[in-house]
């Protein structure tokens, strides 16, 4: 089972119009969305809900009032600042790290089990997708919630005998894009010719390398600025990076986002040309 995960170090760059179109183009695939922060790979692919799951991704401390002597060693300890001075803990501070727990003689903390997101498994024209919400506030579960999704995706590939998985990933370069890389066969990094788009690109790039995943790259609107897309492709070269493709600046992108329709279903252009040409060198990197 080979697994790509489409990323990009920053958002805004085209990633999911990219990952949407490579879905239609794809066969034989489940498909992923790993942006659990902001999911919006469904806008694109009409899913119908198959299921749906609670997710308990997290701890959070309490304190039995009864049992509890006020000494202060558990506000003393921990250093998140989540125990105020009446032994009272704030949930939104409190980390799960379960210090508390160790330290209080009298076994007053205890650590809770915390709904922090939901788990979705869909059915769309072009394949299964497993996707998640993370509830607002929970940031650290990201990681663990994308590792749910990608391991329920995996089963559903093994199940119906699919021989890809396609990752939507999530912009950046922190643990969400972490673990929407880990254990993938590619990862194609989408990027704009812009400024901000070369210095995410090679941000990205450092974690690729540093996880030595097998890397490509994609310029997206690559014809708003040339200049900046001969930088990137020399960046590439320097690297030792596959340039994929380089797709136009096409306004029938807006309004296949707004039918909510991949690009290469509502249109043909050069630009859906391009995507297509695209599909064809990620299966020979893949």
């Amino acid at each position: 089972m080979k697994q790509l995960t489409i990323i990009s170090g920053k958002g805004g760059t085209g990633k999911t119009v990219i990952a949407s179109s490579l879905a239609v183009l794809a066969s034989d695939k489940v498909l992923v969305d790993a942006d659990v922060d902001a999911p919006n790979l469904h806008l694109m692919l009409s899913p119908q809900l198959i299921s749906q799951q609670d997710f308990w991704g997290a701890k959070t401390a309490a304190i039995d009032e009864d049992t509890c002597l006020k000494c202060g060693l558990c506000a003393g300890f921990c250093r998140f600042g989540a125990i105020d001075d009446q032994i009272k803990i704030n949930p939104y501070r409190c980390e799960g790290c379960g210090v508390c727990v160790q330290v209080c003689p009298a076994g007053a903390v205890t650590l809770k089990d915390e709904l922090t997101g939901y788990l979705f498994l869909s059915q769309t024209p072009y394949g299964l997708l497993s996707h998640a919400r993370l509830k607002t506030g929970v940031a650290e579960a990201s990681g663990k919630l994308i590792t749910a999704i990608r391991r329920v995706a995996e089963e559903m590939a093994q199940k119906q005998g699919m021989g890809q998985i396609i990752i939507d990933g999530s912009p950046g370069i922190g643990c969400p894009v972490i673990a929407s890389l880990t254990g993938t066969n590619l990862a194609l990094i989408i990027t704009e010719p812009t400024l901000s788009g070369i210095s995410d690109l090679k941000r990205i790039t450092g974690v690729t390398e540093h996880f030595k995943i097998k890397t490509a790259v994609c310029i997206n609107k690559y014809d708003l600025n040339e200049e900046n897309t001969r930088e990137i492709a020399q960046f590439c070269r320097e690297k030792n990076l596959a340039l994929l493709a380089k797709i136009p600046f096409d306004e029938e992108v807006i309004k296949s986002i707004q039918k909510g329709q991949p690009l290469v279903s509502y249109t043909k252009s050069r630009t859906t040309e391009a995507l297509e040409e695209l599909w064809g060198k990620v299966k020979d990197e893949l």
